[in-house]
């Protein structure tokens, strides 16, 4: 591989993944929420484990745990038994988090950094990092 080409994509992500951030943030900040939360309402599509939303978030259970604590206080998602592991809880949007949820995606689609690129350039991309990312 070509070093050049090398620093150049890593330099590229690095300010892409800035955009995006900058983009997140700009959202909590409208909504009043933290950063955090956004991306947690984000993956909150369906009932999900604390565990498996830590995953989606890409972060520690002990973080995404306090990021529903707070969501929870907020009243946006309540913990349900879960329906076949008696040892887990589900994490489930009130009606006040479905609306906030979508608020979020509303708002994180209107100006995403991604609308930049047509349906099929987005598609393209999202295939070519999940080439990078996916283990061989």
């Amino acid at each position: 591989m070509d070093i050049q080409i090398d620093r150049d994509v890593c330099k590229l992500v690095h300010r892409f993944t800035h955009r995006l951030d900058v983009h997140v943030r700009r959202v909590a900040e409208e909504l009043g929420i933290t950063a955090s939360q956004v991306i947690a309402l984000r993956e909150l599509s369906e009932p999900i484990t604390a565990r498996e939303l830590a995953s989606r978030m890409s972060c520690e259970p002990s973080n995404a745990t306090f990021v529903l604590d707070r969501l929870e206080q907020q009243g946006l998602i309540q913990r349900e038994p879960h329906p076949t592991d008696r040892r887990a809880k589900q994490i489930v949007l009130t009606a006040s988090g479905q609306r906030c949820r979508a608020d979020v995606i509303e708002r994180l689609s209107a100006e995403s950094p991604l609308t930049r690129l047509t349906a099929d350039q987005q598609e393209s991309l999202r295939n070519l990092l999940q080439a990078l990312v996916d283990p061989a």
